[in-house]
């Protein structure tokens, strides 16, 4: 595929929607009986933030015909996503509740999507010569395949499809003990069969430590690169690795620096003190879109670093799940205009 085909081309994510209800500011849950409502889900935050950025973004998923389905879709599509292939199925919408951290008490997050349209649904269920036609692009991340065997079927169904149609695949790692556990379940096996099939990775030297068995000894950056390296000999397909660290020095500040490794090269940006939080949920897929929307337009190493670090950066002021920036965005925060823009 051509420098330009993926530049202009659809983007294809697949993956649950979820509704998210929220404690009122930064109340326990329960401790009044008000929740606010959000929608998102990894792989639909990731498309919302190319969205926002102007990529053609199109979602494939499964909800329940119902309003909290439907009202689901409308949410994405009216972020600019085309949900044309957001099909209904018997089940339910998954859910999960969130009680937001301050100071010293972090955030909580309670799931409920066990049953859902989505998690029901199995490799048979879609038609991925069709969904991918014309694709530029396949989005996947880990927590489709943690939620047990027939979702598992069915991401591993889709990044084999991308493979033999030729559409790059991007993945995010999004590693959730939980989930895996919940089920008879050998994350190593198929984590390593999806990131084998990836152009690029979303992950750190845990993600790669988990797949590859191995212990990468370093320390900071020079364990990134070893653990990069590593990626690299174990996957000949993978082209590049992204990742954030992130230092927690209270709920409501964090030290974040970003990193691209390319199998010749890489950049680790400088740390940001992120104070005042807001909302930290969806940081690391506002991440993964800034980087996919500088890799989309060829950028070097450290501009999709420097991408990826301002729209993770910009996420943690904005409640919800998703980012909602576009470039003059990206543009301000690298310029430190913090003044009101008029």
């Amino acid at each position: 595929m051509g420098k330009d085909e993926i530049l202009n081309g659809r983007l294809v994510f697949f993956g649950e929607l979820l509704i998210r209800l929220n404690a009122p500011g930064n109340e326990l849950l329960m401790q009044s009986p008000s929740l606010a409502l959000h929608v998102g889900g990894a792989e639909a935050n990731v498309a919302i933030g190319l969205a926002h950025l102007g990529h053609a973004c199109a979602m494939v998923s499964r909800v329940p015909d119902n309003a909290l389905g439907r009202g689901a879709v409308a949410a994405v599509r009216g972020a600019g996503v085309d949900c044309t292939a957001v099909t209904t199925a018997p089940g339910r919408m998954g859910l999960y509740f969130l009680s937001v951290g301050a100071g010293l008490r972090s955030s909580e997050i309670v799931y409920d999507r066990a049953g859902s349209s989505f998690a029901a649904s199995g490799a048979g269920d879609y038609d991925w010569d069709a969904l991918l036609d014309g694709a530029a692009l396949l989005h996947l991340s880990g927590i489709t395949p943690a939620l047990g065997p027939r979702s598992a079927d069915a991401a591993l169904a889709a990044a084999r499809a991308a493979k033999r149609l030729g559409v790059p695949v991007s993945f995010d790692g999004n590693y959730r003990a939980m989930l895996w556990e919940a089920w008879d379940s050998d994350p190593r096996a198929v984590l390593s069969e999806l990131i084998g099939s990836a152009d690029i990775l979303y992950g750190n030297h845990r993600d790669l430590s988990l797949v590859l068995g191995q212990v990468f000894s370093g320390e900071g950056e020079d364990r990134r690169r070893e653990a990069a390296e590593a990626g690299f000999a174990a996957f000949p397909d993978l082209k590049l690795i992204a990742s954030t660290a992130r230092h927690t020095v209270s709920a409501d500040h964090h030290r974040i620096a970003a990193r691209v490794d390319l199998c010749g090269s890489c950049h680790q940006t400088d740390e940001i003190n992120v104070t005042g939080i807001v909302d930290r949920i969806g940081a690391g897929d506002a991440f993964a879109a800034g980087v996919l929307h500088s890799y989309l337009s060829g950028g070097t190493a450290e501009a999709m670093a420097m991408s990826g670090l301002a729209l993770t950066c910009l996420k943690h002021s904005l409640p919800g799940d998703a980012s909602r920036f576009g470039q003059r965005d990206i543009d301000a925060f690298h310029g430190g205009g913090l003044d009101v823009r008029r």
